[in-house]
């Protein structure tokens, strides 16, 4: 980083090369998609943002001229930037959508602070973030996931921002790669995708990325705190495995590299997460003081294609094979290592898909879904008996569109062999309004007893952590499909330290 400069990077003539130029040529807010920050340390965070004059431009560059700009950015103390404690200017190259990424460091541990941006004379809203903590300082975090923008209102992002976490872990789906009513919620689509057709190019990508951050609500949930990010399958195609592609799509290797380098532009996500064309590092250790740890997953790069053709199906030994894999041998190795070297009182494992046992099929006989844990079930076993001397693990789950609270057991079918607690969000907006079936869900939950916890409604979770609880509010919202509607909690649980159990 450099320090404050004046003026901006500007284009004179019709080429591609940058000249510095002191006339204004953004004639607009260029900050229409907002602002974040992200993966938090003690000393200091990510800061993002990206210039976009029209979001739905249909060559991914958000109607931004081929040009560099500067962008200076600021951090106080105080929501007034009265106390002003660091400045500097980054360059938003017109390569990377415009993108600016500002990684921060010399601050103080565990102190709130306030951001902003300015561009071409045009200053952005402003951001609050923070730093961790030293020490056991409490922790109040969201978990959120799966925002298909046609299906509704984020109004479940608005409810999150004005509970103002310390952090929010966003656990994929951020975006949908389908095109416009190629996935239909149960209710009917609410809104439409831009651009077309399905996203196959680097600005199709972008383009998508940049419609969905110009929701206010979900600028708002960036606004208010620190997030920490990792990818599901629809940031790049459904159900896609490692190399391969769920639909055949041509180019596959192409694809992922283009919805890789549009996934970075657009989150608040250090340089270590740099792409290198179709490969991405996502999966990371953030601490947050002595009190947690998480742990990271990316549970699609490095797994093997599903079993048995994929869906929820009945029959399936391939799935049982002790040589499959979906975190991959190295991956594999370096969470267990880590949970076990951690000194933190609470590991948190940030993961994107249903790591609990799910018999879908009430009555005699079983069904499961092939491209959650139960698909890879040896794996699974390996790492929940992996979990035995590590303090207070609990595992972090998105994908599945509705609420679950469930105990893991490392033998399935023994209650004595409880290996980690599972907490499962809803979904932001996937599937639309969502419907509660009292009747239904008893029944799945007396086909699952390790499974507390069932709500189809739409939500996000809200966690409180001390040294000795972790205390989960399931808030859920009744309808989306149209704006205003309130949050409420409708299950809480408990994890006491030292336990792996509900309560």
């Amino acid at each position: 980083m450099s320090g404050v400069a004046a003026g901006g990077l500007l284009l004179t003539g019709a080429g591609y090369a940058p000249t510095r130029s002191p006339a204004r040529s953004l004639r607009q807010d260029p900050f229409g998609v907002g602002l974040a920050s992200g993966d938090p340390s003690a000393d200091g965070f990510v800061l993002w943002t990206r210039l976009v004059l029209d979001p739905l431009g249909l060559n991914g560059r958000g109607g931004m001229p081929a040009r560099d700009y500067d962008v200076q950015w600021q951090v106080a103390t105080d929501e007034r930037f009265a106390d002003i404690v660091r400045t500097g200017t980054e360059t938003a190259a017109w390569r990377s959508a415009h993108s600016v990424h500002v990684e921060l460091q010399g601050l103080q541990p565990g102190r709130e602070y306030f951001y902003r941006f300015r561009a071409d004379g045009h200053v952005s809203p402003a951001g609050r973030t923070r730093t961790s903590p030293a020490g056991l300082s409490p922790l109040t975090f969201a978990i959120a996931a799966c925002a298909h923008y046609e299906h509704g209102y984020y109004t479940a992002y608005k409810r999150l921002a004005e509970q103002e976490p310390d952090l929010v872990v966003h656990l994929g789906d951020y975006m949908y790669e389908y095109q416009p009513d190629g996935y239909t919620a149960p209710g009917g689509n609410i809104r439409h995708h831009s651009g077309g057709q399905k996203c196959a190019t680097l600005a199709d990508y972008r383009m998508r990325h940049a419609q969905y951050k110009s929701d206010p609500d979900l600028q708002a949930a960036h606004a208010v705190a620190p997030w920490l990010v990792a990818f599901d399958d629809h940031e790049i195609e459904n159900n896609w495995a490692g190399e391969k592609s769920s639909s055949g799509a041509p180019a596959f290797e192409r694809r992922r590299a283009s919805a890789f380098q549009a996934y970075y532009e657009n989150m608040p996500l250090r340089r270590a997460s740099l792409p290198h064309g179709a490969a991405i590092k996502i999966n990371r250790r953030v601490a947050w003081g002595d009190l947690a740890q998480f742990h990271l997953l990316d549970t699609r790069q490095f797994r093997d294609d599903q079993a048995c053709e994929d869906g929820v199906r009945a029959g399936c030994d391939d799935r049982l094979d002790e040589k499959r894999t979906l975190l991959g041998q190295d991956q594999h190795r370096w969470l267990l290592s880590g949970l076990k070297a951690s000194q933190a009182r609470w590991n948190l494992i940030g993961q994107q898909i249903l790591m609990a046992q799910k018999d879908y099929k009430l009555g005699p006989g079983s069904e499961v879904n092939l491209d959650s844990w139960d698909g890879y079930a040896a794996e699974r076993a390996s790492l929940l008996r992996g979990l035995k001397d590590v303090a207070n693990p609990v595992v972090l789950t998105g994908d599945a569109h509705m609420h679950h609270a469930a105990e893991l057991h490392a033998d399935p079918g023994d209650p004595d062999s409880k290996a980690a607690v599972e907490l499962v969000t809803s979904s932001i907006a996937s599937d639309g309004d969502g419907y509660r079936d009292v009747e239904r869900t008893a029944a799945v939950l007396a086909e699952n007893p390790h499974i507390s916890y069932i709500d189809q409604r739409r939500g996000y979770i809200l966690a409180r952590l001390t040294p000795d609880t972790l205390t989960a509010d399931f808030r859920t919202l009744d309808y989306i499909s149209r704006r205003g509607a309130p949050a409420r909690t409708s299950a809480r649980f408990t994890v006491p330290s030292g336990e792996r159990s509900l309560v």
